[in-house]
């Protein structure tokens, strides 16, 4: 009882309910009730003493309005590539204002080129705080706030996740349908899951590096190894000895970061075959999502190379465990997806081949027609 007096005190908004009008989908049963009461209760108080603490309640606000016409976006609560671009691909929505982002180092990278985004700052020595109408902030996490505090300590801000951090939701959708909605719900759901995915701008030097890697013209690409055991295909080495043995003129792009050079030297020695090209660990990531936007088919796992073929387009083949695809992907997006509750490795071959083939007769069709 205590407690729960305490939070009332405090004057803010607690909940793990979707803060929008339309539905999202999302794990939040389940992550309530594996996650107990106090522990929430705990985190949340943490970050509201911390905004008390950082002179930040009175300065949140819950409209972005016209007037807000130069922004800060701070997004340094995704921790990989994949939910760098889930969280920030909602900012097409504000194109027609300035817009500059706050992010890691690591991060960074993918937005050198990006059509939204005017500057791209990783130091707070590196921004001028009294441009700005407002600042978007990913969440209220400590680490975020500390920054907006320290960077803009007198600028309004709006929060994306704000108190609803934990349950797993649709990363797009949510960030699609939050931005939306502090627009005032300008588009209706219809529109705005019609749009919903990410997006990446390949630098004109970053495709000059790929054009001259003499790819072939015609290719698809795998994307191989994994951070996490549960998402890495073990057995692609058989889907390639199909493909191959199906059509031999078919052309395969190798792709990974280091994680996927042992699976690679695996494939190359078994596989002499002139028609298999290793690109594993050689290219940035976005010289490699410029290698999948010409490939016309990616095959993968739910990761960072997925996020970046959804940005560029690329219909994919693509495995899921634990998150199903519903949670991944969005309508704007051509994909035949397969799930297993625990571990992609659970997904036949035969059925990966199956869903490849059915989605290359889709593509190679649409090309045909064109």
């Amino acid at each position: 009882m205590k407690l729960m007096i305490g939070i009332k005190m405090l004057n803010f908004e607690k909940t793990y309910k979707l803060p929008f009008k339309f539905h999202i989908p999302n794990y939040i049963i389940e992550f309530l009730i594996k996650q107990s009461l106090n522990k929430r209760n705990f985190k949340f108080i943490k970050r509201s003493l911390f905004i008390l603490f950082r002179q930040q309640k009175n300065l949140e606000i819950c409209r972005i309005l016209p007037e807000h016409k130069k922004i800060l976006w701070i997004n340094v609560a995704a921790s990989s590539l994949g939910d760098s671009l889930m969280d920030l691909s909602s900012r097409v929505l504000i194109q027609d204002r300035v817009v500059d982002l706050f992010t890691d180092t690591k991060n960074a990278n993918l937005y050198k080129n990006d059509l939204v985004f005017k500057s791209v700052f990783t130091n707070k020595n590196q921004v001028n705080s009294f441009d700005y109408d407002l600042v978007i902030i990913d969440s209220f996490g400590t680490n975020s706030m500390n920054i907006k505090a320290n960077i803009a300590p007198l600028v309004n801000y709006i929060g994306m996740f704000g108190f609803f951090n934990g349950p797993e939701v649709n990363r797009v959708l949510f960030n699609f349908h939050r931005l939306n909605q502090l627009l005032g719900y300008s588009k209706d759901e219809i529109e705005i899951n019609s749009i919903a995915k990410c997006s990446l701008e390949v630098s004109s030097a970053d495709k000059s590096v790929v054009l001259n890697s003499n790819l072939p013209t015609n290719y698809i690409a795998i994307s191989l190894g994994g951070e996490w055991n549960y998402r890495t295909y073990n057995n692609w080495q058989y889907i390639i000895e199909e493909l191959i043995a199906d059509n031999k003129n078919l052309n395969i792009v190798l792709l990974g970061s280091s994680n996927a050079t042992e699976i690679t030297k695996k494939i190359k020695n078994k596989y002499h075959h002139p028609n298999i090209i290793d690109c594993v660990n050689q290219f940035t990531f976005n010289q490699t999502a410029e290698i999948i936007n010409r490939a016309k088919i990616l095959l993968c796992c739910d990761g960072g190379l997925m996020h970046a073929a959804n940005s560029v387009n690329t219909p994919i083949v693509a495995l899921f465990a634990k998150l199903s695809s519903e949670m991944q992907l969005t309508e704007a997006i051509t994909a035949f997806s397969m799930f297993d509750e625990y571990d992609v490795n659970n997904i036949s071959t035969e059925e990966v081949i199956l869903n490849y083939k059915k989605l290359a007769k889709l593509v190679y069709s649409h090309h045909q027609d064109e």
